[in-house]
């Protein structure tokens, strides 16, 4: 079994109310003397609180196109990948010299080098630690990424394997661009990072147990979600046909490899979920007929930080250890879904 040793979540170095984000939108996205209710009814119904960005918001206008927009995505996700992983090592007991696989994931912004490489020297990785660079998964890389590192540390269970997301959404948001799908994307997405420190099955350490990961992919839902890359950046793609698909889809998903292990949903004693939005977890709760207060970590999360793409149900596993962890040995499961559509499970032993 992988045993998740750390968890350890940052945050962009700015941080704003959601009304002083607002207002900001307002003067980059909407043309001059625009009605603006639209804007401010969508920002008030997404339950989002405050958020951290990369950037002071006065500067957001002069990102003039993808160029610069990426330039600003490097700078700011080298510094702050850093110090998610350097967080992660040292709450796990280990140093950046036990790492054997370093796995970065980003749908934000694109290096080559790609940032894990960027962060070797700077951490003092060893030479030859295995990198995997990773884009497209989106939302659902948090939950994605250890599932592979469960996938990694069962071939080889004396290793050491970390997965760092970090998610500068802030960077994406479109300029000039009143379509509702940017809208939704300026009142929900946040800056920030996270880093799991996962080790195999021989590795003597603490921490909850992955015992199994389930991966699903949606037919014919290639346009519900993703990105249209222009040149000013990454043009977010965002479907109001999302609640359905969980509605439809998760359920089902949840049951047949909860059955696989010999549970029902009643024996989950801890929901670690990704906060894609209100009308996305309300559809979870209400497909998965979910008791009061089972996601209550997660609308926390979304309020306090908005939603961070993959970096978010990291965060949610941090929260949930930190401050609700369910009973020793009780089944857990954490779950995101994201582009393709798709999404991704994985069983948790507390």
């Amino acid at each position: 079994m992988t045993r998740i040793a750390a968890v350890h979540g940052v945050l962009a170095p700015y941080q704003h109310s959601q009304h002083e984000i607002t207002d900001m939108v307002a003067k980059t996205c909407l043309p001059e003397g625009a009605d603006r209710r639209v804007l401010d009814r969508m920002h008030r119904g997404a339950r989002v609180t405050t958020r951290h960005t990369a950037l002071p918001l006065d500067e957001y206008g002069d990102l003039k196109d993808f160029g610069a927009v990426n330039d600003a995505f490097i700078a700011g996700a080298v510094p702050l990948g850093a110090e998610a992983v350097g967080g992660a090592l040292d709450a796990a007991g280990l140093s950046p010299r036990d790492v054997d696989l370093l796995m970065f994931t980003s749908v934000t912004g694109i290096a080559a080098p790609s940032v894990d490489a960027r962060l070797v020297g700077r951490l003092g990785l060893r030479p030859d630690v295995r990198r995997v660079p990773m884009f497209g998964l989106g939302c659902v890389a948090g939950a994605a990424g250890i599932a592979r590192l469960h996938d990694y540390l069962l071939g080889r269970p004396d290793d050491v394997a970390v997965l760092l997301s970090v998610e500068l959404c802030s960077l994406t948001f479109q300029r000039d661009d009143v379509s509702p799908a940017n809208l939704v994307a300026t009142a929900l997405f946040g800056d920030g990072a996270g880093a799991v420190v996962a080790c195999g099955a021989r590795r003597r350490t603490d921490g909850p147990v992955v015992v199994d990961t389930r991966s699903h992919l949606y037919p014919d839902t290639e346009e519900v979600m993703g990105w249209d890359i222009s040149g000013s950046g990454f043009r977010i793609v965002l479907d109001a046909s999302v609640p359905d698909l969980v509605r439809k889809n998760l359920g089902a998903d949840v049951d047949g490899f909860l059955a696989d292990h010999g549970l029902v949903r009643a024996d989950i004693t801890g929901w670690v979920c990704h906060p894609g939005g209100p009308k996305v977890l309300e559809a979870v709760e209400e497909v998965l007929e979910l008791p009061d207060g089972a996601l209550d970590v997660t609308w926390d999360s979304l309020a306090a930080v908005g939603n961070l793409s993959s970096s978010s149900v990291l965060h949610v596993l941090r929260d949930t250890l930190a401050e609700r962890r369910p009973p020793a040995g009780t089944p857990g499961l954490l779950l995101a879904m994201g582009p393709g559509f798709c999404s991704e499970l994985v069983l948790i032993r507390w």
